[in-house]
């Protein structure tokens, strides 16, 4: 056998000497408006990608431990949701994530048999309540730091226009919960801006100064949380998701250090909501598969699937086993958990990485010039910015631009659906007095379906 290097008896090939070839081929057609286009965060994307257009490479930029296999499960009745996650469990979830809605819903009935030092629980709070954090850190004493409280009041402040119980009683609540033994409390909701319509580099940059707000906060070493949670909304643009996840943490280093904090960035993933459809449904599983596809690749640390039929129907078994389904392939048989960042040294994603956090670095420091991200958002500045961004996705949508298979393109025309429906699946408006205008989520596909549903 030869002990000659496989390549090299080749000579090298400078990104110049390809971009001179493609030019050849193109036959006088311009490169840069044949095959460079602009991405909504103004970032241009290049055919290719060489070592010449290498850049640096950011080290932590995934999960240290591995990705979980999560599932979410809303706890209005604590003894069918415990239920309901022992069944989970037994299927191969990994980490469970429950949306508790009032103080009524029992700790001990809720995790009853749970095995929590082998398990990670997410609770999500829809109030604020120090006496029921202490019973659940009570409960939970012997594992606590698998236990994540997803606490945050300026989310709740954005997505609904009120705070919990005002801005001072929510950060003295935040203060006194944080004094106790609880490690992981506070929580970020990504999510919110990118089902709303934000660019990615506005998501990141939203993100980021919200989070700030919560540093700014907690100044004391006893007040800093252990680790801070960011809720990620995960969409198809692939690569750009992955660079998108990486950038986020980048981010986040860059903040910490900056106030030397030792808080860490946990990222749970969920593909969006934005871009799924009634219509042609079934879609919705390619692209569930290809938006946790990014969620794990990004360096995301749980990943909570969406069944493709969420949009209308109630939780149901055949769905909820399909999504969970998807995620135990790409873990047990596509072999997405043997290899630590897999993103690492491709130059395209590298690149996009870089060019997010610039980006989103850029408009983070404009934030904090401007007052800050409360200030902003008090404004309306930021829903203001987040609607411009929605209205030019939605107007690449309705003009096929933007594609949604089924949708608004390659429609069946036979495809019935005003009969299936068991939820509510367009914006929901409740008229109430808000301290500020909520920031709003809303599926890309909604003026289309609803008439097509008026005209079945």
């Amino acid at each position: 056998m030869s002990k000659t290097p496989l390549f090299d008896e080749f000579s090298p090939v400078s990104a110049k000497e390809w971009k001179q070839k493609i030019q050849v081929d193109l036959k006088g057609a311009d490169y840069n408006e044949t095959l460079v286009w602009d991405s909504p965060e103004g970032i241009k994307v290049k055919p290719f990608y060489h070592a010449d257009d290498a850049v640096a490479t950011f080290n932590n930029l995934t999960s240290k431990k591995g990705w979980s296999v999560g599932q979410k499960i809303y706890a209005g009745n604590a003894e069918l949701a415990n239920k309901k996650a022992l069944k989970a469990l037994q299927r191969g979830v990994e980490s469970l994530s429950f949306v508790i809605p009032s103080e009524e819903i029992k700790v001990e009935s809720l995790l009853k048999n749970i095995d929590l030092n082998a398990v990670s629980v997410y609770v999500k709070l829809e109030f604020l309540s120090h006496e029921y954090v202490q019973a659940l850190v009570q409960f939970c004493s012997d594992s606590l730091e698998n236990i994540y409280l997803n606490l945050d009041p300026i989310g709740q402040l954005a997505k609904s226009g009120n705070w919990f119980e005002g801005w001072e009683k929510d950060v003295a609540m935040l203060k006194k919960i944080l004094a106790g033994e609880a490690q992981n409390i506070v929580s970020v909701n990504l999510a919110l801006y990118q089902n709303a319509g934000a660019n990615m580099v506005q998501q990141l940059a939203y993100t980021l100064a919200h989070a700030n707000e919560y540093l700014n906060i907690f100044q004391t070493e006893t007040e800093r949380p252990k680790t801070i949670t960011f809720k990620v909304s995960v969409g198809t643009n692939y690569f750009f998701e992955i660079a998108k996840l990486r950038a986020l943490r980048r981010l986040w280093i860059t903040l910490v250090e900056f106030y030397d904090f030792d808080t860490e960035c946990h990222i749970v993933a969920y593909p969006t909501r934005r871009n799924k459809t009634l219509y042609d449904y079934n879609t919705n599983m390619l692209r569930t598969t290809s938006e946790c596809m990014s969620a794990v690749l990004g360096g995301a640390d749980r990943v909570v699937n969406l069944p493709y039929d969420t949009i209308y129907h109630k939780d149901n078994e055949f769905g909820e086993r399909i999504a969970l389904n998807q995620l135990l392939l790409l873990k047990n048989e596509s072999y997405f958990d043997k290899v630590n960042n897999a993103a690492d040294g491709a130059y395209y994603i590298e690149s996009l990485t870089a060019q997010l956090t610039e980006k989103a670095l850029e408009l983070f420091k404009s934030i904090e010039k401007g007052g800050g991200f409360l200030k902003q958002l008090k404004e309306h500045t930021i829903q203001r910015k987040i609607a411009e961004s929605a209205s030019k996705e939605q107007e690449k949508f309705l003009g096929g631009e933007e594609v949604l298979i089924g949708t608004n393109r390659y429609q069946n025309e036979g495809d019935k659906m005003k009969d299936t429906i068991e939820v509510y699946p367009f914006l929901k408006t409740n008229p109430r007095k808000t301290l500020i205008q909520p920031i709003l989520e809303k599926r890309l596909a909604e003026e289309v379906e609803q008439k097509r549903l008026d005209d079945e």
